[in-house]
């Protein structure tokens, strides 16, 4: 764990995916967070990346949303909420990687003030637990359909453990994805 600047990282369940905490001055009138400073960032992380592209999305309870990744120009994603609640998960796709095909999850809310980050190389998918959720992320490289790809969120190879007790609500792509193994990935199992 490290912290510089009011910013402490600590490493998640998979080398390279790193959960992060601002600090957060709160007080009556609410709070105040530096949500983000490149330097800090590098400082803290020893991660130097340029962020290109910010994306925001809103979901309600149980949408999920992902697994995605491009598989070229891959994209570096720091993730976190600014309205309720997500359970976020990264798949290690990196294909000389001992954790290939593992996954890495926390909770992210805009309560925890967590961020998460997720280098490229990985898959990336969240659910929403709250009874709806507005996610920030900021990307190291832009979304190039061309090279948009998905995994089946309940690939059973992968093993998610997502936490709702009902299904999850997809778009037609999500609940199409193929399995990992169907991708012609090659990794070290």
């Amino acid at each position: 764990m490290t912290q510089q600047s009011g910013l402490i990282a600590a490493p998640a369940s998979i080398a390279d995916v790193l959960i992060l905490e601002p600090r957060v001055f709160q007080d009556a009138r609410g709070h105040f967070l530096e949500s983000f400073n490149a330097e800090t960032f590098e400082r803290v992380t020893g991660i130097r990346r340029r962020f290109v592209q910010d994306n925001e999305s809103r979901s309600m309870r149980n949408v999920l949303r992902g697994l995605h990744f491009q598989s070229r120009k891959p994209q570096g994603k720091l993730v976190h909420v600014t309205a309720g609640e997500i359970f976020d998960v990264a798949v290690d796709l990196r294909k000389d990687s001992p954790t290939f095909g593992k996954w890495a999850g926390v909770t992210l809310s805009a309560r925890n003030f967590r961020q998460l980050w997720i280098p490229e190389g990985f898959a990336h998918g969240f659910m929403v637990t709250s009874d709806y959720a507005d996610v920030l992320y900021k990307m190291t490289d832009y979304y190039d359909p061309e090279f948009e790809c998905a995994i089946a969120w309940n690939d059973p190879d992968i093993g998610i453990q997502w936490p709702a007790s009902e299904g999850p609500i997809l778009n037609d792509r999500d609940a199409g994805a193929p399995r990992l193994r169907d991708l012609g990935l090659q990794g070290t199992p």
